[in-house]
Order: C-alpha cells, then structure tokens, then sequence
C-alpha cells in the first residue's frame, strides 16, 4: 500500500470535487436568468411656432445606445480552506520539523562541546596525575640516592671506625706486648735481684737437700718492707723453713723495681739457691 504522507490524494480529490459543483452552479445561473425588455429612448423639446423658428434642421434620429450587457455576476470564490489548512499545517508541521531539527542540531552541539570538555577534562587529569606520578617516583629516587648515600656514608664510616679501631687494637696490642716484654724482662730482674738479696742472707741448714727448691710467698709494703713469709712446696725440712723465712726477713727491706708498675705487695719466688 503507498502510504500518502503528505495527503496529496484526498486534497486532489476534494478540490477537484469542488470545482465540478461549482462549475454545475454556474451553467445552471446561466439558463435561468430572464431576458431583460429593451428600453425605448425618452426625448424631450419645447413647442413653438414656426414663425419664430428657422425652418428646422433635418435632426437625425440618434442611434439607440447599445443595450448595456449586463455584469456577469462574480463567481464564487472556490473554498480553499482545507487548502489551506493543509497548507497551513504542512508549513506548521516543516516549522516543527526544522524547529526539531535546530534543536537537535544545538544538542549534539551541546552533546559535543560536552563530550569535548569532558575529553579536554580527562586528559587534564591523566597529564596531571601523570606528572604528579613522575614527581612521585621522581622524589622517591632522589630519597633512595639521598638514603643509600647516607647508608654508604654510614658504612664507609664504620668500615673506617672499624679499620681505625682494629688498627688501635693492634697498635694497642703491639703496645702492650712490648710492654709486657718490658715489665717481663723488668720482673725478671726484679725477680732475680729479691733472689740474690735474700740468698745472701740465707744459712743453708746441714739438713737441706743437694737439690732444694722452695717456693716462698712474700707479702710487702710500698718501700719493700716485708710484712710477711709463707713457705709453700718444699723439698727441705722444717730446718731449712725457718732458714728461708729468716733469709726473707733478713732481706727486707727488699730492693725495689726499676718500673714502678711492675710492683706488686705479693710476691711468689722460686727459692733454689746454689749450692
């Protein structure tokens, strides 16, 4: 079926139906209008006698004027208003049409500048969050070479500490076996001057063995007074005890070490004196 959008078929229909009446009306008028009578001429004049008249002039009888045709009545003017209503409302319905287009126009363009805000936004916002990343990681790396630098300046620090330390320690050490090399060969002599001194005043006993060897413990005063003697190990009898002891105390004062931090209040000596 073809659909008649625009209703061209019955305005077609109607106007021609509208014509054919009217065309009908007017034929009909036509045939029955009466045939108007003719309308004889009305002349007019004043008598008087010939005497006072010039013999009149021949007057020739004017024509009839023509028979005025009468005026065709005015044809009805054909009904256009569904015409033009049709009319009115297709003008009405492309004003709507271009009203809807215009504001579909305005709201993709508004939809547009929309979506082009929205994209101009968003990418704002990446770039923003982008830097705000880079600046991010970018402070990170500065903070991890800031931390690792400290920490390497930590270590080579300690790693100094550590090496100064163990070469401290070593000078340290060196110091102290020097030292006790020292004080040992100190001791030693102090040890063997406080052997001699104390031999010279022994009595060996007639009892004391070829071999005699007493370990004897001194206690002294500063200034090597003795204040003590105790006999320990011995291979001699009590004879020879009570010679050592009074050997010590025959001794005392006792003679003083030449470095005075070897001195020491009590005293351990080998006594083995010779025979």
């Amino acid at each position: 079926m073809i659909r008649d959008r625009y209703n061209i078929i019955p305005t077609t229909m109607s106007l021609l139906t509208h014509v054919l009446v009217f065309g009908g009306l007017f034929v009909a008028f036509d045939f029955a209008r009466p045939v108007q009578p003719t309308v004889p001429l009305a002349i007019e004049a004043t008598l008087v006698t010939e005497a006072d008249l010039p013999p009149p002039p021949v007057v020739k009888e004017p024509e009839p004027e023509p028979e005025p045709e009468p005026e065709p009545e005015p044809e009805p003017e054909p009904d256009n208003s569904e015409a033009e209503r049709l009319q009115q409302e297709e003008e009405k319905r492309q004003a709507d049409l271009r009203a809807e287009q215009e504001r579909i126009r305005l709201q993709q363009d508004e939809d547009r500048k929309r979506r082009e805000q929205e994209e101009a936004d968003r990418k704002r916002r990446k770039e923003e969050e982008t830097e705000r990343l880079r600046a991010e990681a970018e402070r990170k790396r500065l903070e991890d070479l800031e931390r690792q630098r400290l920490e390497n300046e930590r270590l080579r620090r300690e790693a100094e500490e550590t090496e100064m330390r163990r070469r401290q320690q070593q000078e340290i050490e060196a110091e102290d076996k020097r030292l006790q090399a020292l004080e040992a060969d100190d001791m030693s002599r102090w040890v063997y001057a406080l052997q001699q001194q104390i031999y010279r005043n022994f009595i060996l006993p007639a009892s004391a063995p070829i071999d005699l060897e007493c370990v004897v413990d001194v206690r002294q005063v500063q200034g090597g007074t003795v204040t003590n003697v105790s006999i320990g190990r011995c291979n001699g009898d009590e004879a020879v005890r009570r010679a050592i002891e009074a050997a010590v105390f025959k001794a005392s004062p006792l003679p003083q070490p030449d470095n005075p931090r070897i001195f020491e209040r009590d005293l351990r000596i080998t006594f083995k004196p010779e025979q």
